[in-house]
């Protein structure tokens, strides 16, 4: 395993992220999330092979994936040893001060632990005043509760905004990106991406696998996620055509180094300086596929191959407006 430091402090993170939104009660956010004694079974063999950063959020199936995630982590490893995050947005009050003091408690406690090591904003809160929702992140790191902070998708501009005014009033900034990043969508590599590496913020994105698929050579699954996760097809199948062409050149250069495609997806993500893919994982196979991705040394001619298919996308991940209360799911697809 690899590591490196979470943005410019001095938290350690493996260079894989296990995602916990594959973690939860069935049926309570998706149909196909592993139940408590699976979920274990996953976070243990990802601590044995050297992953010490997990992923989960207050909304992933009502609570339930922090609950599991905790557990797994106070029977299986000492504390200090992990690195947590954890989100805040799908939640009532969203981004408000009220919501963000409440909705900590809450995640401490389903967690079983008394700090968060990185508390990330889900979305943009289009709502509460950007220094009201910044103050707030700052006096949960003051009163110990979390030791980072952390933003998901959201645009260029509104996350340089918050940063500046962390800044202005000398308040804890971000020190990391969770946003929606892989081979088939690219969008953020005109803004948002470039404003990160300026302000050294760790990228972390979530989907380093397209939803799975970037690990196969064909569009369709006939997995219970893929044939019941309305989120991966609403994010992604209105550009089918034109992505299964990038799609092809990943299976083409998996066969040229002997790999699984998943590990050409994340041998690119590694090379493009991405800090820690958050790889989600239903089956222990799935965690040693992407370890195998540190192997793969991708050159600079494989990356233009890659890349040269792709066309502009429509936006996913920011939104321009907050969703109806109660949302927990967003690009769907009826």
């Amino acid at each position: 395993m690899e590591y490196t430091k979470l943005g410019q402090t001095d938290i350690e993170i493996s260079r894989i992220c296990l995602g916990c939104m594959s973690f939860g009660v069935a049926g309570s956010m998706h149909k196909w999330t592993l139940d408590e004694q699976a979920s274990e079974s996953i976070i243990q063999h990802a601590l044995s092979l050297g992953i010490n950063f997990f992923d989960t959020a207050n909304s992933y199936s009502k609570g339930t994936s922090e609950e599991y995630l905790g557990k797994a982590i106070l029977k299986n490893v000492a504390r200090d040893k992990v690195v947590l995050a954890s989100k805040v947005y799908f939640n009532e009050g969203r981004l408000s001060k009220a919501a963000i003091h409440r909705e900590i408690e809450g995640t401490l406690k389903r967690l079983g632990t008394d700090y968060l090591d990185l508390y990330i904003i889900h979305r943009f809160d289009y709502q509460t005043p950007m220094e009201e929702t910044m103050l707030a992140l700052h006096e949960l790191v003051q009163q110990g509760k979390v030791r980072a902070l952390g933003a998901s998708a959201m645009y260029g501009y509104q996350f340089y905004n918050l940063q500046q005014i962390a800044k202005d009033h000398g308040w804890t900034p971000f020190s990391a990106m969770e946003n929606h990043y892989n081979l088939l969508y690219r969008e953020d590599e005109r803004e948002l991406i470039p404003i990160c590496k300026q302000m050294n913020v760790s990228l972390i994105p979530y989907s380093p696998l397209a939803g799975g698929h970037l690990a196969r050579n064909t569009w369709e699954s006939n997995t219970l996620r893929g044939q019941t996760d309305t989120v991966v097809k609403g994010k992604y199948d209105h550009m089918q055509q034109a992505d299964m062409k990038i799609v092809q050149r990943v299976a083409e250069l998996s066969q040229k180094y002997e790999c699984s495609m998943s590990q050409i997806a994340l041998a690119w993500q590694l090379k493009k300086g991405i800090s820690a893919p958050i790889i989600g994982a239903t089956k222990i196979k799935y965690i040693d596929d992407a370890i195998g991705a540190f192997d793969i040394k991708l050159s600079k001619d494989d990356l233009l191959y890659l890349e040269e298919n792709y066309l502009p996308h429509p936006i996913v991940g920011a939104i321009d407006e907050n969703p109806p209360v109660g949302t927990i799911l967003l690009n769907t697809k009826s």
